[in-house]
């Protein structure tokens, strides 16, 4: 177990709770399914409005068009780069681990949020992988924002089931989460 997570997760563990795994999620930029569409949409739309403010500007437009078209230009450079730089920065911030009782997923980026589940009240485990050793691990039953990723978009990250996205190992904690899961009940 990695000791700088087992330090975060630890204060969060009942008196008599035993920690099984501890671990962080994939780090660094990565790509997911859905940017198939999301990379296309978000140049059409960082390009359209790049190209806006740059014709109201060499034009000679009034302040107000200038202005109007500052909050496009800034969300269509988020969907092109920030939404990527944001991801990386949330994940660097995430701890997970597992215990005699609990799943919980710990996130200290934009403030301290604890996520638990207990293991008895989990209704469906499931895993998908990625390459040889890394996938996810979602808890409950998939949603269709799934394929949108895990906290690219501000408040997404609420309607999308908890997981671990880890790069490796990934079966071992599947079976330690089971085993944990069939002790619980």
């Amino acid at each position: 177990m990695d000791f700088e997570v087992t330090q975060r997760i630890q204060p969060e563990l009942g008196p008599t709770e035993r920690m099984l795994w501890a671990g962080r999620p994939v780090q660094g930029v990565i790509f997911r399914k859905a940017d198939l569409i999301l990379v296309p949409f978000s140049l059409m739309w960082g390009g359209f409005a790049i190209f806006w403010e740059y014709a109201a500007w060499s034009g000679g437009a009034p302040p107000f068009f200038l202005l109007f078209g500052v909050p496009f230009v800034l969300i269509g450079l988020y969907l092109i780069f920030g939404r990527f730089f944001a991801d990386a920065y949330i994940r660097r911030h995430t701890y997970y681990a597992v215990s005699d009782e609990r799943v919980l997923l710990l996130k200290e980026a934009f403030g301290r949020n604890i996520k638990s589940l207990g293991l008895k009240s989990i209704s469906e485990i499931s895993l998908s992988h990625r390459g040889t050793d890394g996938g996810i691990i979602s808890f409950g039953p998939a949603t269709p924002l799934k394929a949108w990723g895990n906290s690219r978009w501000p408040g997404a990250s609420h309607s999308i089931v908890p997981n671990f996205d880890l790069d490796s190992g990934i079966n071992n904690v599947y079976e330690i989460i089971r085993a944990a899961k069939r002790d619980a009940a």
